[in-house]
């Protein structure tokens, strides 16, 4: 089920990107229940990964993350959870997220932070939050950040976020 509220906001630096990460990742980790999973969107460059990096130190990350380009996942046991961030960007097909044993990821109070969701349209679970990141036009410096709730619960925790 789609939640129809969508936030958009603009964030300015990279800091700011890692520190609404770091808010959405305390929302996160205030949540009981089945896995979540957290779709993030943008261009080459756009802030996923600073995102996910501010999502992982709420967790308890210290020092820099890197997008698993290359091993797709990166899997983190952190607060008393299980974090996954994954970068699909190298799949060419949707079929190849099946080897990468994602359903076994899927279990309850794991948080799956998925970078280039679009390239496993439809093998994987509907996002319970999806973060679209876009460039702004010159000469504006910063990046448009849609977010929208997958879930109603998800939607109460980020309506109490963005108060």
């Amino acid at each position: 089920m789609r939640e129809s509220h969508i936030s958009s906001l603009v964030v300015a630096t990279p800091e700011a990107m890692r520190e609404l990460g770091n808010r959405i990742g305390r929302m996160l980790l205030e949540y009981q229940g089945p896995a979540l999973c957290i779709a993030i969107e943008g261009e080459l460059g756009a802030g996923k990964t600073t995102f996910v990096s501010g999502v992982l130190g709420s967790a308890g990350v210290r020092g820099p993350v890197r997008s698993p380009t290359y091993t797709l996942i990166e899997p983190y046991e952190l607060a008393g959870r299980s974090l996954y961030h994954l970068d699909l960007y190298r799949l060419t097909d949707p079929s190849e997220i099946e080897p990468l044993g994602l359903r076994d990821l899927l279990t309850p109070g794991s948080i799956l932070l998925i970078e280039w969701p679009s390239r496993a349209e439809g093998r994987i679970p509907p996002p319970d939050l999806a973060l679209a990141i876009q460039y702004l036009d010159p000469p504006q410096d910063g990046r448009r950040v849609r977010i929208t709730p997958g879930s109603p619960e998800v939607a109460e925790l980020l309506r109490r976020l963005l108060r």
